[in-house]
């Protein structure tokens, strides 16, 4: 039985479990158009463990990871374009934070403070940080110290306690947490954005047949347009897909690429 992995975007619980009920109507939409759909998402694997599983027949991941690994390994199905702050289309940007007293008004004035990040592999939280850092490094450096802290939620943690002075979170990440766990994000604000980039894809399996990727692409319209289910796609911020593909997610390998240029090929 072929899994389908939605992990990326699990949290709050608001968000997670809207997240399964979308998942449940558009496996039965796959199953009646022909396509074997597991009734359930698989909640058991890591977000990242089913990206290059050949039995994925659907899953999200991240652009930069994307164009770094993936091309070639993996089939492009959708990218998503959400209803958020930050959102235009297909596109995204992240939203650099710093704590909500702090007197900085621009990326200068945070020379020599403390960065946060999620991880490297991140495009949100790493790669569009880097791009919007790096004009300002000098020899390599920008920040007195970088802390790894796993998720964007535990970045807004960090910056909000204090631990660290500025963090790049991704804007949807960022809405659903003010909409729905709106506490946790009072002890920061919003510095500057980041520049826009193409968002999350949703991919298949490279041995998923041709066939069941256009019903996958149809089924998905479908079901974010059907109106029984505007709930669930409110809840979700979830307005639609958009049809990228490859040339589109090379602007983030690009990013990449300039950050080297300018001598800051990493966050430090």
């Amino acid at each position: 039985m072929p899994i389908a992995s939605l992990a990326m975007y699990a949290s709050p619980s608001p968000v997670r479990e809207a997240t399964a009920l979308f998942w449940a109507a558009l496996g039965k939409r796959l199953r009646t158009a022909g396509v074997d759909a597991p009734q359930a998402l698989d909640e058991e694997i890591r977000y990242n463990e089913a990206w290059l599983r050949p039995d994925l027949l659907f899953g999200q991941t991240c652009g930069y990871p994307y164009v770094r690994h993936l091309r070639g390994k993996v089939q492009l199905v959708a990218t998503p374009v959400y209803n958020l702050p930050g959102c235009e289309g297909p596109l995204k940007c992240s939203f650099i934070i710093v704590g909500a007293a702090s007197p900085a008004q621009s990326i200068e004035e945070l020379r020599g403070a403390r960065a946060a990040v999620n991880e490297p592999g991140s495009n949100s939280g790493y790669n569009l940080f880097r791009a919007f850092v790096a004009p300002y490094a000098k020899d390599g450096r920008f920040f007195s110290t970088v802390q790894e802290t796993g998720s964007h939620l535990a970045s807004i943690d960090a910056v909000s306690r204090g631990e660290a002075d500025i963090a790049s979170i991704d804007c949807v990440t960022f809405g659903n947490t003010l909409r729905f766990d709106p506490q946790r994000v009072t002890g920061v604000r919003i510095l500057a954005e980041t520049a826009r980039g193409p968002g999350l894809p949703f991919i298949t399996a490279a041995a998923t047949p041709a066939r069941d990727l256009v019903i996958l692409r149809r089924a998905l319209a479908e079901t974010i347009a059907d109106p029984e289910l505007a709930g669930v796609c409110d809840m979700l911020s979830l307005r639609g897909i958009s049809l990228l593909g490859d040339a589109d997610y090379e602007m983030l390998a690009e990013l990449d690429w300039d950050a080297a240029r300018h001598g800051y090929p990493v966050i430090a």
